[in-house]
């Protein structure tokens, strides 16, 4: 046990972001209570409070890491359930800007369990932590306050028996995610809702999981072919957990995957590259396609507001939401989790204001990402800088660069990995190699040859946990 800054805490919502919360409070408060809605699973199962977790999912290196800090040996045992793993760019054979990138082994593992396999994981480890207690099948009515709304004290819940209890609490933290009633609750107690940014992208993702044959991805472990403008359409193909592949293709800007077989197959052959649907083609689909709607990118800035009621907190999606596609959400809840207790580790707990702005820097980079990206696309709205159109128009260039030159794309994906930042991109030598770069000065589309994989130096070697990863 670390510093114990409280008595109880209570975390609402079961999710990922709660899950790991709990994990961290745990550290610092006598007992914690999540209060989860839906009647959790013992085992690995899907659940109706997690529509996305029929989709594919990955867990990138920087959230495998604090994972494994908080839970050691958490992603071996993923592995050792049957979740495939890969390095980031030797491992997954990425399609980008009309673009097949030059494969390379770069020492990055990310990791791609199906949801309930991870989400039963965290879990299990949280329940069998002493001072943590799960209660599911209780529906959040309201969190309690103080008469003068200045502190929140504990929460209302509703049974399944429709009888309302109130849970005491020292502290709050809403991790609800993107149905959050936060900014609902501070209106109706006098405060100001948080300004919400949006960049809407109209999203549908259709997903079937099949029977292939062994090796059917070679010797990847996931195949990513994401859009561009003028190509609104992306997809991936992935090993899961008991010998199966899951696809998931992906629509924008309102485009939608079929769900029946001959359109879902008509789609992942509409891609410029027929990597996934000559895989999928003669493959055994296993059960209905699952669809999932995500209309929009959505961050609530929580740290630029001025008051704000001390006892409760948000964290996760309830905070950002991003655009799925970009595999980040699952990585960024666990980075603000931990830095909620790099924060608690004071032994006392921090203001709203400290906090929000921890998340917020935590929030900045993926955002950047997601939303920089999304906005490539002149059909959707929302703001965008000289910054925002000087990457939208390098990064093409960079892509058809990296068709050839594997450093480039290393930069790349470390980047979507979150292992360094946005401006790492824009190194002077990396401009340069793109701007000198044939294959980018004469880029007109998919590249007729495929170059074989390389082993890149030791300088793109992982990043040690605890040390800030390098630009």
């Amino acid at each position: 046990m670390g510093r114990i800054v409280g008595g109880h805490a209570v975390v609402l919502g079961a999710s990922m972001a709660g899950l790991l919360t709990a994990r961290v409070l745990a550290e610092s408060f006598e007992r914690v209570t999540v209060i989860e809605r839906d009647r959790l699973p013992t085992g690995v199962a899907q659940r109706r409070g997690v529509p996305q977790g029929h989709h594919i999912h990955a867990l990138l290196a920087r959230g495998a890491q604090v994972l494994d800090g908080l839970f050691p040996g958490l992603t071996a045992e993923i592995i050792a359930s049957g979740a495939p793993t890969g390095d980031l760019l030797g491992g997954i054979r990425w399609f980008l800007s009309g673009h097949r990138i030059r494969q390379a082994d770069i020492g990055q593992p990310v990791l791609f369990p199906s949801r309930p396999l991870l989400e039963s994981g965290v879990r299990d480890r949280v329940r069998a932590l002493p001072n943590v207690r799960v209660a599911d099948g209780l529906d959040v009515v309201v969190p309690t306050t103080t008469a003068d709304r200045r502190r929140v004290t504990g929460v209302r819940v509703r049974g399944a028996d429709g009888h309302i209890t109130v849970v005491d609490a020292d502290l709050v933290v809403d991790a609800t995610g993107r149905g959050s009633r936060t900014p609902l609750w501070l209106e109706s107690w006098g405060y100001t809702r948080p300004r919400a940014d949006k960049v809407h992208v109209g999203v549908c993702y259709t997903s079937r999981a099949y029977r292939l044959p062994p090796g059917a991805l070679g010797s990847d472990a996931l195949m990513l072919h994401s859009w561009h403008p003028g190509q609104p359409r992306g997809a991936g193909l992935v090993a899961q957990e008991g010998e199966r592949y899951l696809a998931t293709q992906v629509g924008m800007l309102g485009d939608q995957p079929p769900t029946e077989l001959e359109g879902f197959l008509a789609f992942a052959r509409s891609l410029p590259f027929d990597d996934i649907y000559t895989a999928i083609r003669d493959g055994e689909p296993l059960g209905k396609a699952a669809t999932f709607q995500y209309p929009a990118n959505v961050r609530h800035r929580y740290e630029r507001l001025s008051r704000f009621p001390d006892g409760l907190f948000v964290l996760g999606d309830a905070v950002c939401g991003f655009n799925p596609i970009y595999g980040q959400g699952m990585t960024v809840a666990a980075l603000q989790a931990a830095a909620f207790g790099d924060l608690l580790a004071a032994g006392r707990l921090p203001t709203s204001r400290r906090y929000f702005q921890a998340i917020a820097k935590v929030v900045d980079a993926p955002w950047e990402i997601a939303t920089g990206s999304d906005l490539a696309f002149p059909e959707v709205t929302g703001r965008r800088t000289a910054r925002t159109r000087m990457v939208n128009a390098y990064l093409p260039r960079l892509h058809a660069a990296a068709a050839t030159d594997a450093s480039l794309g290393a930069a790349f994906v470390r980047v979507t990995g979150l292992l360094a930042a946005p401006t790492s991109l824009l190194r002077p030598d990396r401009v340069l190699r793109v701007l000198l770069s044939r294959d980018s000065a004469a880029s007109n589309g998919a590249d007729a040859v495929v170059p074989p994989p390389v082993n890149l130096p030791a300088d793109q070697a992982a990043t040690p946990r605890g040390q800030r990863p390098a630009a």
